[in-house]
């Protein structure tokens, strides 16, 4: 999917792509874990694998060695996907053993079959830079 840099960015806050979602997927490094989450449900939204590949952590279970074949799942699951709304409800740090969690919210159908979720992902610090690791078991 295109889109307009002056379009409102499909991350909810209600800004414009460029100065939002888009500032990140051109390189400019999150702010908070909440700016990263955000980003990364813009890039499904947008197909931009590329970016989704770039902030998921190494030792993630999503992380493939095949990055072709990474990008060609997330590609297909992007397109059959129609992505209706983000919520974050809140995110947590912790500091000293470079962890943190946010909850969020995600509207999301394939057809008519609702596969939203309600997730508490966590992300790790790697060599200064937050990666998505996981959603917590519940």
């Amino acid at each position: 999917m295109k889109l307009s840099p002056n379009a409102f960015c499909p991350c909810g806050r209600g800004l414009k792509y460029k100065k939002c979602c888009g500032a990140l997927h051109r390189g400019q490094s999150p702010v908070s874990l909440e700016d990263l989450m955000r980003s990364r449900y813009t890039a499904y939204v947008l197909g931009n694998v590329r970016y989704i590949i770039q902030t998921t952590h190494p030792h993630s279970p999503f992380s493939k060695s095949d990055a072709a074949e990474w990008a060609a799942q997330l590609e297909i699951f992007c397109k059959m996907t129609d992505f209706e709304k983000l919520e974050v409800l809140g995110s947590e740090v912790d500091e000293a053993n470079d962890v943190g969690w946010v909850t969020f919210q995600a509207t999301m159908f394939q057809g008519k079959k609702n596969i939203s979720t309600l997730e508490r992902s966590l992300f790790r610090r790697l060599n200064g830079r937050w990666l998505y690791v996981s959603p917590e078991p519940e």
